[in-house]
Formats: C-alpha cells, sequence, structure tokens
C-alpha cells in the first residue's frame, strides 16, 4: 500500500496485520449500535475477519485511529466491485462512541480520499444509513452528494444512502 504521499497524524496510521481483531470488534460494536447488524450490512463480509488482509494491495488502503495506544476505528478505501477502474469505495468507517466528536473522522476523510487520489482514482463512491446523521453530514461537509440508487455490486442490500464524490 503506497503512503508515502499521504500525510498521516500521531492519530493515524495505515492498519497493520496486528489490528485485524480490534477491528473486528470495533465493526462488531458499532454496527449494531445503528440497527446494522442483519443480512444485508458490512458487517457480515468476509473482510471483517481480516481487514489488513483485505485491504494489503495495490488498489486499496485501511487506516486506524488510535487513542491513548488502543485502536478505537478505522476507514478504508478499495475498487468497487462492479463498477469502473476509476471508481472506489469508501468502505468501513466505524469509530467506537468515545472517538467521535474529536474531528477524528475528517481527518481519516481526507487521509483516504488523499490515498484514492494517489492511487489514481476519479471517484468515490459509499453507502451509509439515513440513520447515521453524524456520518452523513460528515460526507456531504466534503463534497459528496446523494445519488438516488446504489452503484457496483456491494451485496449491502440493507443500506438506503449512496453518496457519490468527484475526486
Amino acid at each position: 500500500m503506497p503512503h508515502s504521499e499521504i500525510y498521516l497524524d500521531d492519530q493515524i496510521r495505515p492498519a497493520t496485520s496486528g489490528d485485524s481483531k480490534a477491528l473486528k470488534e470495533i465493526i462488531h460494536r458499532v454496527m449494531p449500535e445503528f440497527g446494522a447488524d442483519k443480512p444485508g450490512f458490512a458487517i457480515h463480509d468476509p473482510e471483517v475477519d481480516d481487514m489488513y488482509s483485505a485491504y494489503n494491495n495495490s488498489r486499496s488502503a485501511y487506516f486506524v485511529v488510535e487513542l491513548d495506544g488502543s485502536v478505537v476505528g478505522g476507514c478504508g478505501i478499495a475498487p468497487l466491485a462492479g463498477a469502473s477502474e476509476d471508481v472506489c469505495e469508501l468502505r468501513k468507517m466505524y469509530f467506537l462512541p468515545h472517538a467521535r466528536g474529536k474531528g477524528l473522522g475528517h481527518k481519516m476523510l481526507k487521509i483516504c480520499l488523499d490515498q484514492a487520489v494517489s492511487l489514481g482514482y476519479k471517484k468515490c463512491y459509499l453507502e451509509t444509513l439515513e440513520r447515521m446523521h453524524q456520518a452523513r453530514a460528515l460526507y456531504e461537509k466534503f463534497g459528496f452528494t446523494s445519488i438516488p440508487k446504489p452503484m457496483g455490486n456491494t451485496g449491502h442490500f440493507g443500506c438506503d444512502s449512496w453518496f457519490i464524490k468527484m475526486l
């Protein structure tokens, strides 16, 4: 994963193989909080078991946020399945409750979008839930615009909000 061109701060770093267990626990804690633990949601994606391996390739990247030496969240980018090569997907952006409201989502989103540009993507897609108000507000602040239906083939039929951003 080429990260040399991306500015990482002291709280955000590329995921390592040792982060996969913590990331799985975070995803399994946060998604039920929003009612996103049923079929059709990212919690059931096979990559959740080993996030490092899933994103350790030339077209993907996953970053983690640490507070007080513990991983408290993460986010990544990867090619959007079923879309053209110039479209990436912002994936699995989750933070534990005590990590929210500290500006970490803003920092993380900037790092992921910068990484997407450095990997040659022209568009970034994401899907979320209407009830994830804070996340949606952040996406809109970064210039993501709502689209009426999903793109690609993520398998996340439980999502009800889709966004795209030109990079």
